[in-house]
């Protein structure tokens, strides 16, 4: 499992020379899949906190092994004190 972040970056200046992304296979888009559901799960909580009715909090994170087609890595995802925060089918189910 890779644990390091896609370099935005990096990864524009390879495609900008010429050379392929995905020269190494699906796993170089990895890093990238992992930050964006990490946000989306992140930017859901916010809002799940911002308009429910229920008296909690944020309370750290569950992590979780993700496998897709580009490979495996590790997914943080937030959870509530109250442990009434699920998140959407839509935000992990494209991982």
């Amino acid at each position: 499992m890779r644990n390091q972040s896609f370099n935005f970056d990096e990864a524009l200046k390879q495609l900008q020379s010429g050379k392929n992304l995905l020269r190494y296979g699906w796993n170089t888009l990895t890093p990238l899949i992992k930050q964006l559901t990490e946000a989306a799960l992140q930017a859901e909580i916010e809002h799940y906190l911002s308009t429910t009715s229920i008296d909690t909090r944020k309370n750290g994170y569950t992590r979780k092994t993700v496998k897709s087609t580009s490979g495996q890595f590790e997914l943080k995802t937030p959870r509530d004190r109250s442990g009434a925060f699920e998140p959407p089918a839509h935000v992990v189910a494209q991982t």
